[in-house]
């Protein structure tokens, strides 16, 4: 018995440990940081994600009054020019909005800090990309994470029975395709809907890597079940397919994600006008 919950112990500390991991390495966890300037220390939380809908809010913390701070930024993969704007200085140092996008709209931008003759770049190298989703509803997020990373629990339960003489798999197995399939393939393409207006966007329809990865987990766990009964070491076909998910889940959650390539946007606007003028009669 005491065996019996130290393993059960252990997978929900791993379960956790990638939880905590998935959630602070993905593109849409916001950026923090801060710089030293004349032992007085600027710090910042840039948002990655914000809902369409809401303008994207952008707070610097430095309250010394003899600074001025700018965002520059523009609408990403666009034709866009660089726009700058004035921040606006409240009590604990400079904030902005930036625009809402439409679902899977990304924005570009970094922040300025003039001291006298100084400029300092915030981040000191990379632009931030923040993208635009439509809300979800919280009951069906709260139910597709818990069913994603009870996959995860039960995947890496099943998985730890390689070390045991008289491994039971089967019922684990069975519980770990159901929450895969409950939590990527039906709740995950309606989080997806509500978010970005599609209900799948990995193969063979695009390369989103959170739909892919979710679709290789479940048949690397599928084939597992299909041979337990073909293969004269069932144990080390579970542990393969728990070792294959848990390298599905360690890819970045949102990584290649839904996004608008406004380039194309654009230049299809440029044509459809284009066609639209030839079609204008000429007068004599």
């Amino acid at each position: 018995m005491i065996k019996k919950i130290l393993i059960w112990t252990f997978a929900f500390l791993f379960t956790v440990a990638i939880a905590y991991f998935q959630r602070v390495t993905g593109p849409t966890y916001p950026l923090t940081g801060n710089v030293n300037y004349n032992q007085n220390e600027i710090s910042y939380k840039f948002l990655r994600s914000e809902n369409t809908g809401t303008d994207l809010q952008i707070q610097i913390d430095f309250p010394d009054t003899a600074i001025n701070a700018e965002v520059i930024w523009k609408r990403y993969k666009s034709n866009d020019s660089w726009t700058r704007e004035q921040m606006l200085r409240n009590k604990n140092g400079f904030n902005t909005a930036l625009s809402s996008q439409p679902p899977a709209g990304k924005l570009e931008y970094y922040v300025e800090i003039r001291i006298d003759e100084n400029v300092i770049r915030l981040p000191e190298k990379e632009n931030v990309v923040a993208r635009y989703k439509g809300k979800v509803p919280l009951t069906i997020l709260i139910l597709h994470v818990i069913a994603m990373f009870g996959a995860m629990l039960f995947s890496t339960r099943t998985g730890l029975e390689f070390f045991k003489k008289e491994p039971k798999l089967k019922k684990l197995t069975w519980i770990t395709i159901g929450l895969l399939a409950v939590g990527g393939l039906i709740l995950g393409p309606i989080v997806q809907k509500y978010a970005f207006d599609a209900y799948w966007t990995g193969w063979p329809f695009g390369h989103d890597l959170t739909d892919n990865k979710t679709a290789v987990a479940l048949i690397g766990w599928i084939v597992a079940l299909t041979m337990y009964k073909r293969s004269k070491y069932p144990k080390r076909w579970a542990l393969a397919a728990a070792i294959i998910l848990l390298a599905v889940y360690l890819i970045p959650h949102s990584v290649l994600g839904s996004e608008i390539d406004y380039t194309k946007q654009d230049n299809k606007k440029t044509i459809s006008k284009e066609i639209t003028k030839e079609q204008i009669p000429q007068k004599l």
